[in-house]
């Protein structure tokens, strides 16, 4: 009975001792893939945002840098299209996209104000 038991003992430690070093295998694995998949989404993020900065400098961005003023949330820009030049003919919303990323929800809702003319001029007086 004693050799029984022993040997149920000595089995059941394998099996755990085995499954230990599997989860633990498993375990290190899925960390590093998930740490290098952090590290990637963090990179992009910078890229973009730094893209985002120099959007107004790039070739083929239609506008004068100098009409172009960065708001970074809910639009990354407003142009005032002919102000440098002494004429304002216009002012743009822009929104800088990179990759397949798409507008968020809040950026849906500032395009759906503007393209519905719901846009107003406020002044304020201090003093």
């Amino acid at each position: 009975m004693s050799d029984v038991l022993l040997g149920a003992l000595l089995g059941l430690s394998i099996g755990f001792l085995s499954g230990a070093a599997l989860f633990f295998s498993w375990k290190a694995r899925h960390t590093q893939q998930i740490r290098r998949d952090a590290v990637a989404r963090s990179q992009a993020v910078i890229a973009g945002k730094v893209s985002e900065q120099l959007l107004p400098f790039l070739p083929g961005f239609t506008f004068n840098p100098k009409d172009v003023r960065f708001l970074g949330s809910p639009v990354d820009f407003v142009v005032f299209d002919g102000l440098a030049a002494g004429h304002l003919d216009r002012i743009v919303f822009v929104e800088a996209k990179t990759g397949a990323a798409g507008l968020t929800g809040r950026e849906r809702q500032v395009r759906e104000i503007v393209m519905a003319r719901r846009v107003e001029w406020s002044e304020w007086r201090v003093g």
